[in-house]
């Protein structure tokens, strides 16, 4: 029986585990056993014709007899594990697979099945079979099967030996040079290790081979934005999303590139199309709110605010993000009143503490600020404005010794940073301190 006469190329019903973008298209074959061939079995005919059918319920227990028979017949077994495959049975797909290994250990459909259904399943044996499946001939499709080979081998070494899983996916390239998904795939190994020009160029490689690539023109956005080139980012997503204008992810990533780059208007006018195609995206509804902040257009993020506190409010980040909003609007009861609940939510949020600090200063609240400055010395370490915003509570609470005390802290850390502070300081140590 020849080698022909197997099921071949059916990597890719298993190969989800690695998919790549969609747009590569590849379907399932399923290759039956010719007629004229009288050494196969007949059940084995009738499961490849149920199989092609999709009919696995039929094809199952003909297979089976076929093995119970003749536990040697390495095709059988290599059709029951596409079967188990197909119906979610990974165990059974495994255990069929490596008994068609097995059988016949130098095929080249069933080692690389074998590998793909390990790696799809975490087992450490993968990288042993795709292993093998790179050195063997697949029985058709040849340069497509084995380029599948080196791309499974390279996605399953990748976090282990990244250097071999970069070889593998030029070597699939080099097998399938109008095939994007090598690049694809080498792009984000190559962003792992900080070879930014290298990954950009195998993402614009992937682009030149599919303009329609997503995965490309999002590495390629990714690339600009760890580079701060966001001009080349923007253009960039809006290529993506004139392509896929329901393309939310794009929207957000393309209006936050845009607010980094200070142009408000058009990230505003972005968050909104992205949020219209998801509006329970919290973080972008977040973001949205702090651009329109920045933009001075606190009438605007303030409705946000208050529907995202209506919806979550355990949320201690977001009562944070909350107070900070009123403090840049310089509404500092309602900004004392969101940092207490940051604090109330979660104890140890060190930075909270400083802001209710000032706050409460300027609410005139000075036994708060003494308070919250004194928790937040336990989480973080002091500055410059810790001391000054200590000695002034300490002064208008009339605690002469301790405001002196403070100041001259404040003083020496300042070092000529806060002039306007540094001469009230100075000033105040004069009125405060006995003379000598």
């Amino acid at each position: 029986m020849s080698l022909k006469s197997i099921c071949a190329v059916l990597f890719a019903a298993i190969l989800c585990c690695f998919a790549a973008p969609a747009q590569s298209g590849r379907t399932v074959r399923h290759h039956k056993i010719p007629v004229e061939d009288s050494s196969a079995p007949p059940e084995l005919l009738q499961a490849e014709t149920a199989i092609e059918k999709k009919d696995f319920a039929t094809a199952e227990p003909l297979l089976k007899k076929v093995t119970d028979r003749d536990p040697g017949n390495y095709q059988a077994w290599f059709d029951l594990g596409f079967v188990y495959n197909a119906q979610g049975q990974s165990d059974n797909s495994i255990a069929a697979y490596r008994k068609s290994v097995a059988a016949k250990p130098d095929v080249f459909e069933s080692n690389l099945n074998l590998g793909l259904m390990l790696a799809k399943n975490n087992q450490l044996d993968a990288e042993q079979f795709l292993r093998a499946a790179t050195k063997l001939r697949p029985t058709d499709h040849i340069p497509e099967g084995q380029a599948r080979a080196w791309l499974s081998l390279g996605h399953v070494l990748e976090s282990t030996h990244p250097g071999e899983a970069l070889a593998a996916f030029q070597q699939a390239a080099a097998l399938q040079p109008k095939d994007p998904e090598p690049h694809l795939s080498a792009g984000p190994l190559l962003e792992k290790s900080n070879h930014f020009s290298e990954a950009e160029q195998e993402y614009k490689q992937a682009l030149a081979l599919d303009p329609n690539s997503t995965d490309a023109l999002i590495g390629i956005a990714n690339i600009y934005m760890r580079g701060t080139r966001y001009t080349e980012a923007a253009a960039t997503l809006r290529q993506l999303v004139s392509q896929h204008p329901d393309y939310a992810a794009g929207h957000i990533q393309l209006a936050r590139v845009l607010a980094a780059d200070d142009k408000a208007d058009d990230a505003i006018a972005e968050f909104q199309a992205g949020l219209k195609l998801t509006p329970n995206d919290l973080e972008a509804q977040k973001d949205l709110a702090e651009v329109y902040t920045k933009a001075g257009k606190s009438d605007q993020a303030l409705p946000i605010y208050q529907a995202l506190l209506a919806s979550h409010p355990n949320d201690p980040a977001l009562h944070y993000t909350v107070g900070q909003a009123y403090m840049k609007q310089r509404k500092f009861p309602e900004a004392q009143r969101e940092f207490l609940a940051t604090i109330n939510l979660n104890h140890g949020f060190g930075a909270a503490y400083g802001d209710l600090a000032f706050a409460a200063n300027e609410n005139k609240d000075y036994q708060t600020t003494l308070k919250a400055l004194d928790v937040r010395a336990k989480f973080l370490p002091e500055t410059p404005i810790t001391y000054f915003l200590r000695a002034t509570a300490y002064d208008h609470l009339r605690a002469k010794k301790e405001a002196a005390v403070n100041y001259h802290l404040f003083l020496e850390a300042a070092n000529g940073q806060y002039p306007d502070q540094e001469w009230q300081a100075r000033h105040r140590l004069i009125a405060i301190e006995p003379k000598k």
